[in-house]
């Protein structure tokens, strides 16, 4: 049986293309091993949003080269899509897939084993129309399924490039979409993760349908409990979705919502589609819509030309917002965004200094917002275990994101506990199980 290695960098997007990748090798009857293990295929699954992501993406290409050099080395994803001469350029590098014509990876691989060169199966991908249905049927992990709903961007802020590493908005047929939702139910998953590069996006390319419109055809699922929404642009947030989130009894209350910068000059460089005004108007109404809703989101510092008082405005903002959590980035110029050609640089040393700043930021609302839960009893489906002192403990998130430790058993992985939070810490809270809550109505253990 002929062996296969995956690695994935980046978003979950790539890891759930990962998967799909592997349901390929999976029906062509591969074993799946390690990646530093001894296979015949390796591929690597690639990441560009920084210099960074390409770094370690070369870095995983050259280990796998070594790992087994009569191996065939196959590279996908954004950083492949971007620079596929870069990549081929890497010694051992046999076949370079962009982010489209995964479905024929195989036949790819085929290819040059019969031609024995090199081959570059990369096309341009902002002509790219058709959304790339790739079913997930199982994951390996077995606790939360993701469900990718969209592929693509079509907002081109001036620091990203993702757009130009994944096309245009391609929204997954909605019926495609309830069909694999219903399947991961059936299979035992409680929770579905809704992703996509463009989450909010959906529907942009359809006739008459919005992700509003799907989340009400994905209520209507009934051993469905949990439906989690990635990430939305707050532009994105429309009446219509606001009011399906406030009917919902499914919808998770977390909700991620990229800022980027808290103050209009820099939001108007960005290219962003919103003024802090708007954005703070349309996190007003989903909190209304959904009580208690962790809020979290994304922010670059240091983009060019902002200035400390800029940078002091966007502090203030996300302060009086109160999110639940913050991703902290400084910003990193990529070639081929306009960004890149400005002039008006932020010298690292600022840059350090402003990321530290509002990571320590982060970790105090992070803080605050979990402090309103202590005693609270929360849905927690855990994700892993751990044994400590003798005791074992799970770990999971509770429907609002919150990290949750408590005593428990093996067999509880991937089911539904109310726990009862005891003390609420910032990126870790714990508590303790009050009972397995699948199949069971617990409405009045809630809150």
């Amino acid at each position: 049986m002929p062996k296969v290695a995956l690695h994935t960098l980046g978003c979950k997007v790539n890891y759930y293309d990962t998967e799909a990748i592997w349901q390929l090798f999976k029906r062509n009857g591969y074993e799946r091993v390690e990646f530093s293990d001894q296979a015949d295929v390796y591929v690597i699954n690639t990441c560009t949003v920084t210099h960074e992501g390409d770094r370690k993406s070369r870095q995983m290409i050259r280990r796998a080269v070594r790992n087994n050099p009569d191996a065939v080395v196959a590279v996908t994803g954004c950083y492949a899509q971007i620079a596929p001469g870069e990549i081929l350029g890497i010694e051992g590098v046999d076949l370079v897939v962009g982010n489209q014509y995964r479905e024929q990876m195989l036949e790819w691989i085929e290819k040059v084993r019969e031609e024995h060169h090199p081959y570059n199966a990369v096309a341009p991908i902002l002509k790219q129309k058709e959304f790339e249905d790739m079913e997930v049927p199982v994951f390996a992990e077995r606790t939360r399924a993701s469900l990718k709903i969209e592929d693509g961007c079509n907002h081109f802020c001036t620091f990203c490039i993702i757009p130009y590493a994944r096309g245009l908005v391609r929204s997954r047929k909605p019926e495609s979409v309830v069909r694999q939702a219903r399947r991961l139910a059936d299979a035992g998953y409680h929770e579905i993760v809704l992703t996509g590069i463009h989450t909010g996006g959906y529907g942009e390319d359809l006739e008459d349908f919005t992700l509003a419109d799907l989340l009400v055809e994905l209520e209507k699922i009934g051993n469905l409990r949990r439906i989690r929404i990635s990430s939305i642009e707050a532009s994105e947030i429309s009446d219509q979705l606001i009011e399906v989130l406030a009917d919902s009894k499914k919808v998770c209350r977390h909700l991620h919502i990229p800022l980027q910068a808290g103050a209009n000059e820099v939001l108007k460089r960005m290219n962003r589609h919103y003024t802090i005004e708007e954005y703070a108007e349309k996190l007003a109404k989903v909190r209304i819509a959904l009580p208690d809703l962790a809020i979290t989101s994304d922010i670059i510092v240091g983009f060019p030309g902002e200035t400390d008082e800029q940078f002091m405005t966007t502090y203030d903002f996300v302060k009086a917002q109160a999110f639940a959590e913050l991703h902290v980035f400084p910003y990193s110029p990529r070639v081929g965004t306009p960004a890149a050609k400005f002039t008006d640089a932020v010298p690292e040393e600022v840059k350090h200094g402003r990321v530290e700043k509002m990571i320590a930021l982060s970790q105090e609302l992070q803080h605050e917002y979990n402090r309103r839960f202590i005693h609270q009893v929360l849905e927690v489906i855990p994700e892993e275990s751990e044994v400590r002192g003798g005791q074992l403990w799970l770990v999971g998130h509770a429907d609002n994101y919150m990290k949750i430790e408590f005593p428990g058993d093996e067999k509880w992985l991937g089911e539904i506990c109310a726990v009862r939070v005891t003390s609420p810490g910032t990126e870790l809270s714990v508590g303790r199980i009050e009972t397995v809550l699948t199949s069971v109505d617990v409405a009045s253990l809630l809150g």
